[in-house]
């Protein structure tokens, strides 16, 4: 049992309703900007750009907002330059966490990130301190009303997934990053609707948070995603999905 899922799926949720939607636009352009500063603006050739082209249409963004995005970060238009950060810290009863961000003021970002972690118990780490527990791989949520557990096993493992998990409300899988856009098709082509598919840092285990810890972690998590420079934010906490959805409503 992850608690990355549980907290993806309510994070997923969330950025789904109309008070969230201003903020995810903000998000998801960032990130369509500095994927295509950093590998150009062909979809074919740049998988991350393909990824955050993705999740904009997914968040129902206009194709002029997409195609500006684009042409800001390739230098065809002029725009802000983002410069992107990873901070590195611990939160309450010392789990890791990994925060992305796309600043255009790192000493003002670095500033209020440290406060964000010591205001709900947490503290900002050197760099280097966190990442090692973490592993790039893509990443998909997969609601268990959307399929069984053998159909969605022999599609995701035929495709090239290397793990299915049970995670309670949903099935949890993971991949290899050159596998990802192949099982992301092969459940299209089976009808299968994922709540989430992103590229993720999955962590090697996780550190199991109750009652006090799991509330002020909730909360921690909850203000770093508020963060307009925020982009990701990555845990190895595991919270029971109840306690985490009674804290989030």
């Amino acid at each position: 049992m992850s608690g990355h899922s549980k907290w993806a799926t309510i994070k997923h949720k969330k950025a789904a309703t109309d008070a969230k939607r201003g903020r995810t636009f903000t998000h998801v352009i960032k990130e369509i900007t500095v994927a295509a500063r950093n590998g150009g603006g062909d979809l074919d050739a740049n998988p991350r750009l393909r990824t955050a082209v993705a999740a904009a249409k997914a968040a129902s963004m206009p194709a002029d907002n997409i195609k500006r995005a684009i042409q800001r970060g390739t230098g065809e238009l002029p725009g802000v330059q983002y410069e992107e950060v990873t901070f590195e810290g611990y939160g309450p009863g010392g789990v890791a966490i990994l925060v992305e961000v796309a600043t255009d003021n790192r000493n003002r970002t670095v500033s209020e990130i440290r406060h964000i972690f010591s205001k709900q118990g947490g503290n900002l780490g050197e760099a280097g301190s966190v990442a090692w527990m973490f592993k790039k791989r893509g990443y998909l949520v997969v609601p268990k009303e959307k399929a069984d557990e053998e159909t969605l096993m022999s599609i995701v493992l035929d495709a090239g997934a290397d793990d299915m998990r049970d995670d309670g409300s949903s099935w949890e899988v993971i991949t290899p990053l050159e596998s990802f856009e192949a099982v992301q098709r092969a459940l299209k082509a089976s009808h299968i609707d994922a709540a989430v598919a992103e590229v993720s840092l999955i962590p090697a285990n996780y550190i199991k948070l109750e009652g006090k810890n799991a509330q002020q972690m909730v909360r921690l998590m909850e203000t770093f995603e508020e963060h307009d420079d925020v982009q990701h934010v990555y845990s190895n906490c595991d919270i029971e999905e109840k306690e985490l959805e009674a804290v989030s409503e």
